[in-house]
């Protein structure tokens, strides 16, 4: 244990104890943390999927129109859907806004 900050260093961890129970990422808000979200410009949309094939959080679904959303419930704000969308229909605006 280090003695310093009272936490137990991860050398000491037992195998597999950072692992939460299967299935609890429905409960882990993860996209709380973020400082920018993705915004799509609809107008601009070619609905071509880039932005769900790329997203390393599998955040984005398609709606009925056929446009891909964010859950912005778990998006990260990481920005690469917005680098990635060809027609360029992506920005990334501050959490703020």
């Amino acid at each position: 244990m280090a003695k310093e900050t009272g936490m137990v260093s991860w050398k000491d961890l037992a195998l597999g104890c950072a692992i939460v129970k299967p299935g609890s990422s429905a409960e882990l808000k993860t996209g709380d943390w973020r400082s920018e979200r993705p915004e799509t410009d609809y107008e601009k949309c070619i609905q071509c999927g880039q932005c769900y094939i790329f997203c390393p959080d599998m955040v984005y679904t398609q709606n009925e129109l056929g446009f891909y959303q964010p859950n912005l419930f778990y998006c990260k704000g990481c920005g690469i859907c917005a680098r990635e969308c060809p027609a360029d229909a992506i920005s990334m605006v501050e959490e703020s806004e």
